[in-house]
């Protein structure tokens, strides 16, 4: 990189810097794990946030901290009756995660959080993007971190990236890096999801509603690909929450079921194979009891039920943990 080039790009991403948090400043989220430093609140959220739309989270964010306001009662909680709270926002081994990173929190750290990326990336079920929110968000450290939002805006605004995608990591990283403004981590980081939840959309972004309309390296490719069925083809994939036709008569759709129909029993309680059948597949024959034991093996390796085995399958009694 020449000089003349560093200081164009220093004069770039100090333009986009200034436009993004002035434009989050106005438009800015109210979101309530945005009023707290708690980092185990905040973790909440961000477990909940993975694969869930902002407006399902919201209610059950205040329900679930209502429930359980602390990490340590996260911990000591029934597993059973952290499931059940967890309805109805759906990918049941989220809860189980989130109960096993609070247990590991009072265990390993007598119940307070750790607040150092690498300490954080110890705890079983904590990834990159996790460990780096809650230093930024609960611990105001200048860390970078990439979700589909941020790999976006600035994959698209510094990158000239179309349609970034997980494969271009290596590339629109050290740009993250770059256009870190240390001083306001966290509003910054807040403003790259914003704008890439409501403007710098996924397809057919706004960009005559973008503040970074002027700047943006990938404006001109956007514009055009309308016309290119090529760039469709390599567009970013859709998020994973997004309706899938197929759901039903899955085997996600009939494991949610399961667990559905447990959690209507009291704490404790269990149906055996015929009963869970009844209830989960109402055309069910003596020929699926095999396919109905799959299912429960691999939600009892996921933590999510527990069975009291009698030998055969059809003599199981389930319950959830």
């Amino acid at each position: 990189m020449t000089s003349e080039t560093a200081t164009l790009d220093s004069i770039l991403i100090g333009a986009i810097q200034h436009a993004l948090l002035e434009w989050y400043a106005l438009h800015g989220r109210d979101l309530p794990w945005r009023h707290t430093t708690d980092p185990y609140h905040i973790l909440v959220a961000e477990v909940m946030l993975q694969q869930t739309q902002v407006e399902r989270v919201l209610p059950k964010y205040r329900e679930f901290l209502a429930a359980f306001p602390t990490i340590t009662d996260l911990a000591s909680a029934p597993r059973a009756e952290i499931i059940r709270r967890w309805s109805p926002l759906g990918y049941n081994r989220r809860a189980v995660r989130l109960h096993e990173i609070a247990r590991q929190v009072v265990e390993q750290h007598g119940g307070s959080f750790p607040n150092s990326v690498a300490e954080m990336l110890k705890l079983k079920g904590v990834g990159a993007y996790t460990a780096g929110a809650i230093a930024c968000f609960a611990f105001r450290q200048p860390v970078t971190f990439l979700d589909t939002n941020i790999r976006r805006v600035l994959g698209r605004a510094l990158g000239g990236i179309p349609y970034p995608a997980p494969e271009h990591d290596r590339m629109v990283f050290p740009l993250v890096e770059a256009a870190l403004p240390e001083k306001t981590a966290y509003q910054w980081h807040q403003a790259l999801m914003d704008l890439g939840a409501a403007v710098c959309v996924r397809q057919r972004p706004r960009c005559l509603l973008c503040p970074l309309r002027e700047h943006c390296k990938a404006r001109t490719a956007l514009a055009n690909e309308t016309s290119s069925e090529s760039a469709r083809m390599v567009a970013e994939k859709p998020p994973p929450y997004r309706a899938q036709p197929k759901f039903a008569g899955s085997t996600r759709y009939y494991r949610g079921r399961i667990v559905a129909a447990l959690r209507e029993l009291p704490i404790g309680e269990s149906l055996n194979v015929l009963q869970l059948s009844e209830r989960v597949k109402p055309d069910f024959t003596a020929a699926d009891t095999g396919w109905l034991a799959d299912l429960v093996r691999g939600l009892t390796m996921d933590g999510l039920v527990e069975v009291e085995d009698g030998g055969d399958a059809s003599e199981w009694r389930v319950r959830l943990p």
